[in-house]
């Protein structure tokens, strides 16, 4: 399998040729160089760099997995996986009407509890705030989470979900992965969706990464 280009902060990497910049890069001269250490995506339209580590920095309109950290006055403090933590208002976590004097938030969401949520709003300070009120966002009940790196994500999915698809069909297992490097599985094969999760990670920049997935999992 042939390996697409890794690229160093400052490298020049092309001409810009009247492309758009995409992630990663910057114009100099009408030259494209790299913001950050990662795997050069080009096109005839766009030229992109995907990061090959780093932490996730929340943006609106993210959808992410979210674990319960703390039950406060007026909502819920959620741990997103990023240096920021993200906060979840009542009225963004339920529907109904709630009398915080006399109703106890945990029979909502208690600490721990995993959800699927979007970030609605990130704040110039970065003050993270998610939502419930989207139709797929919804609490996950069991199941095992896997991190990875946020930039891995999309490998992971593949293009049009073609690598999630296979993995799914595959296992039978249900796999949700968020934009913030957070995997929720649940099934009978979670060990074997972690162990293709993880080649999945290490060999992100191999063309031809699909086919191989679906081949281990034919045999």
């Amino acid at each position: 399998m042939e390996a697409r280009k890794i690229v160093l902060p400052g490298e020049v990497v092309c001409e810009r040729k009247g492309r758009k910049l995409g992630r990663g890069v910057y114009e100099v001269e009408e030259k494209i160089l790299t913001k950050f250490l990662g795997v050069l995506k080009e096109s005839e339209d766009e030229v992109d760099v995907i990061p090959l580590a780093g932490v996730y920095l929340p943006k609106i309109g993210d959808k992410v997995i979210g674990i319960i950290k703390g039950v406060e006055v007026s909502g819920w403090s959620v741990d997103i996986n990023s240096p920021y933590t993200a906060f979840l208002p009542i009225g963004e976590g339920v529907e109904e009407y709630v009398d915080v004097g006399r109703v106890d938030l945990s029979r909502f969401y208690d600490v721990g509890d995993v959800i699927f949520c979007r970030v609605s709003n990130v704040t110039k300070s970065k003050m993270v705030q998610v939502s419930m009120k989207y139709l797929y966002t919804k609490k996950l009940l069991g199941g095992t989470i896997v991190k990875i790196f946020p930039s891995k994500v999309p490998r992971l999915i593949g293009k049009g979900g073609s690598m999630i698809d296979i993995i799914k069909k595959k296992t039978g297992t249900q796999i949700i992965p968020g934009e913030n490097g957070l995997v929720w599985i649940k099934g009978e094969n979670v060990s074997k969706v972690i162990e293709v999760i993880s080649l999945i990670e290490r060999e992100s920049h191999i063309i031809g990464l699909t086919e191989k997935i679906g081949k281990m999992l034919g045999e």
